[in-house]
């Protein structure tokens, strides 16, 4: 039963591609090729053989799988740029206008969750106390380094 079957899917195929030949040759021997080496392969592989015939019962190559990136998308604000212009609780006032999610793309986009408790965080309070004392200390790191600015009423001029 499943030998006649197969006779006649092969014959149905090969009336196709005899058809196919009198007006495009070349496209049915490479049909015809391909055909064959897949037939092949399918004989000498059986994994080969099980995916073939998975895919072609279900309709497709592959089921997709929905791939994550790990990514979330950039902050909405630059926090540094805002603690630059304005200081702390500035930083704090825009932040407060921000949700959970949004407070989390602007950890996640400077990296500031080293413990990587911040985004499982669920009080946004607790994120914006993360991200300021951040930006806080990431603005002033080696600052040390830096000369203080003087004024001219400040500096010490030695005597002649």
């Amino acid at each position: 039963m499943t030998e006649e079957r197969t006779i006649k899917s092969a014959q149905s195929a090969l009336d196709a591609l005899l058809t196919l030949g009198e007006s495009r040759p070349e496209l049915a021997d490479t049909l015809s090729g391909l055909m064959t080496a897949i037939a092949n392969e399918a004989v000498r592989t059986p994994r080969f053989a099980n995916s073939l015939q998975s895919s072609l019962s279900t309709g497709s190559t592959t089921t997709p799988k929905a791939r994550r990136t790990g990514r979330r998308t950039p902050g909405i604000i630059d926090p540094f740029a805002i603690y630059g212009n304005l200081d702390e609780e500035g930083l704090r006032e825009h932040l407060s206008s921000l949700d959970l999610e949004q407070l989390r793309d602007i950890v996640a986009e400077h990296g500031m969750d080293h413990d990587r408790l911040a985004m499982k965080w669920k009080d946004p309070q607790r994120v914006i106390n993360r991200i300021v004392e951040k930006v806080a200390s990431r603005t002033s790191k080696g600052s040390a380094f830096r000369p203080e600015p003087q004024s001219t009423s400040d500096r010490v001029f030695p005597t002649p």
